[in-house]
């Protein structure tokens, strides 16, 4: 993790947190997810960023919406990815003056009972990751072959962008807003879990003083993965091309974000 002594500065309080949830085609799980949420932080608020669910999810979100203030619902036009979700999230979360962003899945593979860990750390810390690959961390019902795509993956992109954080392409984040503000989100144009890789290299680049701690990663019970041949595509050649044009930018002293 990125120190230089960024620990040991002061911070201040964290404000209000809002936990964003992207959602498409997850009614099975939103109403569980969400009363778990309130249940382990009931100082939070809860935004579902739903891309417009066939399945009704946005519905769903809407109904707890109206039965509980501290819900609320963006509903988008349609499917544009994690990333692009996430981006809309922070944005309203900004606007409505949020000093904390959570990144949580809707499918229960993020637990919500281990938010408040997140947000203790967050105390001292500029961004805070849930963790599967140190110790403490662990993996609950997944198959070898996934287990080793996202191990695989986080150490590539350790390497190829040498950034010192085990676990990059994990989702279980807690942001300090000014930390988002810092990291030129304007310009970010990856997607799936590539979008991930992205902000912990610009955290990283940036100078935050960046935390993990460990998580269990539950697989989910419902519904259907969001992994694709597509994402794992974009996220290689993105990390080989931002990976190249560091290496680039440290021989001309120009590096880049």
């Amino acid at each position: 993790m990125k120190d230089d002594g960024q620990s040991q500065r002061r911070y201040g309080p964290l404000g209000r947190a809002l936990v964003i949830i992207p959602t498409y085609n997850e009614a099975e799980n939103i109403g569980p997810i969400v009363s778990r949420v309130r249940a382990a932080v009931p100082d939070a608020d809860i935004l579902v960023a739903d891309d417009n669910s066939p399945d009704g999810t946005g519905k769903i979100a809407d109904e707890l919406s109206a039965e509980d203030a501290h819900v609320h619902v963006l509903h988008r036009k349609g499917k544009e990815g994690l990333g692009a979700a996430y981006l809309a999230g922070f944005r309203w979360g900004m606007d409505h003056g949020y000093g904390v962003l959570v990144e949580m899945d809707a499918d229960g593979s993020h637990r919500p009972e281990e938010l408040p860990r997140l947000l203790t750390a967050l105390k001292g810390a500029d961004l805070v990751l849930g963790s599967r690959w140190i110790p403490g961390g662990r993996i609950v019902n997944w198959p070898k072959s996934r287990e080793y795509l996202s191990r695989g993956a986080s150490v590539y992109s350790r390497l190829l962008l040498g950034v010192p954080i085990r676990d990059v392409t994990g989702g279980f984040r807690a942001f300090r807003t000014e930390t988002l503000r810092g990291l030129g989100l304007r310009d970010v144009a990856s997607q799936g879990y590539c979008f991930q890789i992205d902000l912990a290299r610009r955290a990283v680049a940036a100078g935050f003083h960046v935390v993990e701690v460990p998580i269990t990663f539950v697989e989910r019970e419902h519904g259907d993965s969001k992994m694709s041949r597509d994402i794992i595509v974009e996220a290689l050649w993105r990390v080989t091309a931002w990976g190249v044009t560091a290496r680039a930018g440290r021989l001309t002293g120009r590096e880049r974000r």
